[in-house]
């Protein structure tokens, strides 16, 4: 068995299972490939995703305004993104929403699909329901006004049971949710639009 798991690895490594004449050129795609994902894992940051820091929500310019509201509100002392972003059930599933949520803003940021208001996806609001009760089931221990729920899917679901944040709009971003709501201090800087003379 080891034997022949040696066979295989050296004839990958050396690519022998190709013609000859093939065998350049297969190694120089293979190096462009190569290359060309070094060169994207580096321009994405690609490895501070793996972190819990705020500040790779800034990787994307869209999460300026998220960023800086969440930045001088109350959670912006004791709270990262994840906290609430990302389930805390178990490891595997933390790392496995952040991959293919980090996937699916990637494609929209791209894209430029994004709203000019950014809300929370389908997937995204049980998952900061869920959040918001294991952070705060001592304070919701003390509250009866009204129940709260982690299956809503709008302000009230079929039971009548109330996300947190219809209630408490504030938290942690504001009221307002405009990819323009915060000053340009921390955008990049664009190029000037130049008009065109007619004559």
């Amino acid at each position: 068995m080891q034997k022949f798991l040696y066979t295989v690895f050296s004839q990958l490594l050396t690519l022998s299972f190709l013609r000859p004449r093939l065998r350049l050129p297969a190694f120089f795609l293979l190096g462009c490939v190569f290359g060309a994902a070094l060169l994207l894992a580096h321009v994405s940051r690609a490895t501070s995703y793996l972190s819990d820091s705020p500040t790779t929500c800034m990787n994307c310019h869209v999460m300026t305004d998220a960023y800086i509201s969440w930045q001088y509100s109350s959670h912006g002392r004791d709270v990262t993104c994840n906290d609430c972003h990302v389930p805390h059930t178990s490891f595997a599933r933390a790392y496995a929403y952040k991959a293919h949520d980090g996937l699916r803003h990637a494609a929209i940021f791209t894209l430029r699909t994004e709203s000019q208001a950014i809300e929370l996806s389908h997937g995204a609001i049980p998952v900061v329901q869920e959040n918001c009760l294991r952070c705060h089931e001592a304070q919701l221990s003390e509250v009866s006004a009204c129940s709260v729920s982690t299956q809503n899917d709008t302000v009230k679901d079929r039971s009548g049971d109330f996300r947190c944040w219809d209630c408490h709009r504030d938290v942690p971003h504001g009221q307002v949710h405009s990819l323009s709501a915060s000053p340009d201090l921390y955008r990049p800087a664009l190029p000037p639009v130049t008009k065109m003379e007619t004559k």
